[in-house]
């Protein structure tokens, strides 16, 4: 962080805010309250997603034996699938999100709105029943998808251009708000929903995001104007036109779900399976039409078929990363000793591991890649994706070995899984920021703000797999199956490394 403050006291001064010179570590003020949104938004996102997939079980035939019932008792498979859904969901939404903000009704609105719908979801999730708790998971993917872009747009805000040398440092600070709180959600929503009573759990992921509303609607006066401002305003006839399509698509999901409901033909499936067919086409026709544009240029036009390669690497990174809120979630509740030298502790708390990891491993990383960098001998951004995937694949290699040991019943020592979420982060730390910073220089003019959304429609693809899987009944949690992907993976980080020239020529200027 220090490292990217590089310039000299008197230039400092110019940049610095000027009510009463008053900074957040050295930073606008008005990064104070977006870090504590963000922190607590994250907070109420990850201790809610701990108890997701344990909820769904409870007092199922899939629970484990003597934990607490009061959930929809639910099977594991559909209970994997509606996470994968719902976690697709939540970065699907982004780039609508983003064009709410941008179109309707700029950053800072967008937000608090954000902030609004996501307690409510969190409100709702605290009322017991099978409606309420659907409603409100939707109303939380939504929230989320309309805070995700907008929040960090208004960190950029802060800053006087790219070029600010305080840019690099506020953006590491507000990381660290989003891993503080994803770090101590699950210690504190996890262990009350898991350990007293579910609902209180999901009470105290809304008390989270008020408190976030909170310190937000208090500090919006430290952000700066530009938040405020709908860069591109819908005209009186795209408003119109946006409108009238919207309710059509409402009208006719709301005649054909009451058509299959009236029937009694309504399964969750009918619900789950347009979803991720959805979630696996949106990406891939996004991707088709940025390529087809036959306003890019030559030279964009080859970059974007470089980027596709990237982006189906990522594809596949995140359909195994993202299991750590579901396979790995039930094999640590079903499979994993509970207790470590007679002290007890709920299943929900290895969610809180990876962004522990993270905290302790980028620094570390941070100046690995600049150590190499100094002697030329830094990996570049094909083979850190090449490693990225092998790593991820490696971290499935090595969960079909506890997996095997606790075929018999017994269960298996946390250190397990603590390794494991180790190798998986240090495959993200590979992959998660070179391929944000490799989007942003690989987008086409034409497409600069939308490439981020396309990012994260990754994620999307990728979490939309593991959920058709679980729709189609596979056994995510078999041995067969988790090496399957754990070879995937590694191959295709193989084909990445193997093609590194093709790739490299296709990314033109762009290392």
């Amino acid at each position: 962080m220090a490292s990217s403050l590089t310039k000299g006291a008197a230039e400092q001064e110019k940049l610095s805010p000027a009510a009463g010179g008053k900074t957040f570590f050295g930073h606008p003020r008005g990064l104070a309250p977006l870090f504590m949104t963000e922190m607590w938004e994250r907070f109420s996102y990850y201790g809610m997603r701990a108890l997701l997939v344990v909820y769904l079980i409870a007092g199922g035939p899939d629970a484990k034996p003597g934990s607490q019932g009061g959930g929809l008792a639910m099977p594991e498979a559909s209970s994997v699938a509606i996470y994968s859904v719902y976690v697709a969901m939540v970065y699907l939404l982004a780039m609508p999100g983003g064009w709410f903000g941008d179109r309707v009704w700029g950053p800072r609105k967008t937000v608090a709105i954000a902030a609004s719908t996501i307690m409510a979801g969190h409100l709702l999730l605290a009322i017991p029943g099978k409606p309420t708790f659907f409603a409100g998971l939707a109303l939380v993917a939504i929230g989320s998808g309309l805070l995700k872009a907008n929040i960090s747009t208004m960190v950029g805000h802060l800053y006087n251009g790219p070029q600010d040398p305080r840019r690099d440092g506020g953006f590491t600070l507000f990381y660290i708000g989003i891993n503080v709180g994803a770090f101590a959600a699950p210690l504190v929503i996890g262990t009350v929903g898991q350990e007293v009573n579910w609902h209180l759990g999901f009470a105290l992921a809304a008390i989270g995001m008020a408190l976030g509303l909170l310190f937000f609607l208090i500090g919006t006066r430290h952000l700066d104007p530009k938040s405020s401002v709908v860069p591109k305003p819908l005209s009186a006839e795209e408003r119109k036109t946006a409108l009238t399509k919207g309710l059509i698509w409402l009208g006719v999901a709301a005649v054909f779900y009451g058509i299959v409901g009236g029937t009694g033909h309504f399964t969750i499936n009918w619900a789950l399976i347009p979803i991720t067919v959805a979630g696996l086409l949106i990406p891939i026709g996004v991707l088709l039409r940025i390529k087809r544009d036959k306003e890019l240029t030559a030279t964009e036009q080859t970059k974007v078929s470089g980027y596709i390669w990237f982006f189906v690497a990522a594809a596949v990174f995140w359909m195994i990363f993202d299991q750590a809120g579901s396979t790995m979630s039930t094999f640590a509740e079903k499979k994993t000793a509970d207790n470590v030298f007679g002290l007890h502790f709920p299943s929900t708390w290895f969610q809180s591991v990876n962004p522990l990891w993270v905290m302790a491993l980028a620094p570390v990383f941070a100046w690995l890649w600049l150590f190499l960098a100094r002697r030329d001998r830094e990996p570049s951004t094909t083979v850190k994706f090449s490693m990225a995937m092998v790593i991820i694949g490696a971290s499935f290699f090595v969960f079909a070995v506890p997996m095997g040991m606790a075929s018999d019943g017994s269960k298996v020592s946390p250190a397990w899984l603590l390794a494991i979420y180790m190798i998986q982060t240090m495959g993200e730390l590979c992959l998660s920021p070179v391929g944000l910073s490799l989007t942003t220089k690989m987008a086409p003019q034409k497409y600069a703000s939308q490439m981020m959304g396309v990012w994260f429609l990754a994620v999307t693809a990728g979490d939309c797999i593991t959920g058709l899987l679980s729709i189609a009944k596979v056994d995510l949690n078999g041995t067969p199956i988790i090496l399957l992907q754990a070879a995937l993976a590694a191959l295709a980080g193989i084909a990445v490394w193997m093609y590194r020239k093709k790739i490299v020529a296709l990314m033109g200027d762009v290392r």
